[in-house]
């Protein structure tokens, strides 16, 4: 390795739900990205950084790449998925280490318009019996692309983290750090408040609620060492309003009380959390709405 710093950005691209989020947050060493079972839980572009010796890399984690619905919140958010990919050093690409699919079409054609250095991610690797399984796979895969790298991962278990780091340290341009050492996002405080508060309503909710939910925070200040945050849930309807609250305030208390504690493990100290739930009609197709949310035509 040469002498000389390497710094770089790594896009990381697939469908909805493949893992990356998961993947980064491994490689991260901490939770900087949400996570749920539920496809489309990423809406906006999270940055990762990770540190090394002589070497920073910041991996980029987008939205899941998917044929975008009717309402502009889905259009906004494919299109951030996009924006992901330009300007990056390396572009990788993840797709289940249970083949192709239909899905993976719309990320696969990102990464074939890039001109970025093109890597494979096959994850889920653990549920492979035996490595050589996936040789027809990875034949495949470079008849769709000619991938420059092809690295089997799981992102759960973090088999195959130490490979890709070694891999993608060779690929980055003699740059000087793009971030401090010790950072290891390029999100705030308030989004991180709010996305741990939107994580779980992905976790606790069922059917479609979920999608129909966004996340404000109202107010944030540190009293006598104690980080009070007051955040609002947004619903479409009102026939939301009382699944989210839940019989007798319960689910709510335990969205609020989940995303505290992991707020709490973020900061390294005390919150206090109150979270409303208000009802605000069309908040996906409102243009101001999706740029309070971070989420808009302006990105």
């Amino acid at each position: 390795m040469t002498d000389e710093f390497q710094s770089g950005f790594v896009a990381l691209v697939g469908r909805p739900n493949v893992g990356k989020s998961t993947l980064l947050n491994k490689l991260v060493g901490s939770k900087v990205s949400i996570t749920s079972h539920r496809p489309q839980t990423t809406r906006n572009r999270v940055v990762g950084i990770v540190n090394g010796e002589g070497w920073q890399i910041a991996f980029v984690d987008t939205p899941g790449i998917h044929r975008p619905g009717r309402k502009r919140l889905n259009k906004m958010i494919n299109q951030n998925a996009l924006a992901g990919v330009e300007g990056v050093d390396v572009v990788a690409l993840m797709i289940s280490a249970d083949g192709w699919r239909k899905g993976d079409e719309p990320a696969l054609a990102a990464a074939r318009e890039s001109s970025a250095k093109r890597f494979l991610l096959i994850n889920k690797v653990d549920t492979v019996n035996q490595k050589e399984a996936l040789l027809p796979l990875m034949q495949e895969s470079v008849e769709k692309l000619a991938f420059d790298e092809i690295i089997p991962v799981s992102a759960t278990r973090g088999t195959g983290t130490d490979v890709l780091i070694e891999t993608l340290v060779k690929y980055m341009p003699t740059l000087p750090a793009g971030y401090p050492e010790d950072q290891i996002t390029d999100r705030n405080v308030q989004f991180q408040s709010s996305e741990l508060i939107r994580e779980q309503l992905f976790r606790q909710l069922n059917d479609e609620v979920p999608y129909a939910t966004a996340v404000t925070i109202d107010a944030m200040e540190t009293v006598e060492q104690v980080l009070h945050i007051d955040a609002t849930i947004w619903v479409e309807n009102d026939s939301q309003k009382p699944i989210v609250i839940g019989k007798g305030g319960e689910r709510l208390k335990r969205i609020g009380s989940n995303a505290r504690a992991g707020l709490e493990r973020i900061v390294a100290g005390q919150v206090y959390l109150q979270v409303w739930v208000k009802v605000r009609k069309g908040w996906a197709d409102d243009p101001g709405m999706l740029r309070e949310l971070g989420v808009s035509d302006d990105l």
